[in-house]
């Protein structure tokens, strides 16, 4: 009997057919959208940085979360925008809209806060800084996001997300909140964060940067670096042991590698960062006619969770169910 080449590409022969044989099952109920908060800004406006995003004012955030609710969007990351960089460390406007959020939404939203010092401190780094400008304090930082983090817990956020990169701080935020019975706040903690150049429109959006006038220019030291894949797991080990309730990696596409290596090794849920400049990346070709905007965003969101991440923080989250939809 004649034997005939195997025919893989019955299994491609329509979206019925399609839909029954994919191994990727993607729901727009597993993805963050992120939403920037600015103390300055008198209404919504449009992002310089990142198309489709808008920087919200502490009244129009209520509005932009309303509407989301009608399409199902229901998970946000929340970014405070400060007046300007205090090394005082004030936090109140962040948890003042924290409170304003969560009294307006209640339990019909889950908010996760971020938990940095960049956009409070003068120098623009994620901690306090030796005398010199040299290094970061680690161990004094810490103390600052523990603080906080009891501050944006008491206000009403649902989840302390910390992209600081502190050694420590996911032990020390878990036990601040649990001496103080906000022992349901949950931890998203940037665990394989790593030193990347994909997060420059973001950076424009908080005006986050690294002041490049003092000695430590960047965030190379605190940070991780993109060569050292054994750093990374070890972060993602210690702060899943610290106590942390979700790990992340971020950014995604470029470290598919260790997303499929954390799916593997650790038992909680595994988040990953879809970030700025891999989001914009594609949002500059769809403007240009060099690409479909969502079949660029569904085939990276695709790519993430084949690789086994659980959720998604996209910027483009709260168009997912309807392109996953059509």
């Amino acid at each position: 009997m004649e034997k005939y080449p195997m025919n893989l590409r019955r299994l491609r022969a329509n979206t019925h057919i399609r839909e029954l044989a994919s191994d990727v099952r993607l729901s727009h109920k597993q993805f963050i959208q992120p939403i920037f908060v600015s103390e300055t800004a008198a209404k919504s406006k449009p992002s310089d940085s990142l198309s489709q995003v808008n920087i919200e004012s502490e009244a129009s955030v209520l509005k932009s979360i309303e509407k989301d609710l009608t399409a199902d969007v229901n998970k946000f990351l929340f970014f405070p925008i400060p007046e300007k960089s205090k090394d005082a460390l004030n936090f109140d406007f962040g948890c003042k809209t924290i409170q304003a959020i969560k009294e307006n939404f209640g339990d019909d939203i889950w908010l996760a806060s971020d938990l940095c010092l960049c956009s409070y401190t003068s120098h623009g780094h994620c901690g306090h800084l030796n005398e010199d400008c040299t290094k970061v304090d680690n161990n004094l930082s810490v103390e600052s996001l523990a603080n906080y983090a009891y501050q944006i817990a008491l206000a009403g956020a649902d989840c302390i997300a910390p992209s600081d990169m502190m050694d420590g701080r996911i032990q020390a935020i878990r036990s601040t909140l649990d001496q103080h019975g906000l022992d349901d706040v949950s931890i998203m903690a940037y665990s394989a964060k790593f030193a990347s150049s994909f997060y420059g429109p973001f950076r424009d959006v908080c005006d986050s940067s690294p002041d490049k006038k003092i000695k430590l220019k960047d965030r190379k030291t605190y940070q991780l670096d993109p060569a050292n894949k054994k750093s990374a797991l070890q972060a993602a080990w210690r702060d899943q042991e610290d106590g942390a309730d979700i790990l992340m990696v971020k950014p995604a596409i470029n470290y598919l590698d260790i997303i499929n290596e954390l799916s593997h090794a650790v038992s909680v849920p595994l988040a990953a960062y879809h970030v700025s400049g891999e989001y914009q990346s594609i949002e500059l070709m769809a403007q240009h006619g060099l690409m479909e905007r969502k079949d660029g965003h569904v085939e990276v969101w695709n790519s993430i969770v084949r690789a086994g991440a659980d959720i998604i923080i996209s910027y483009a989250a709260r168009k997912a169910k309807e392109w996953l939809n059509n």
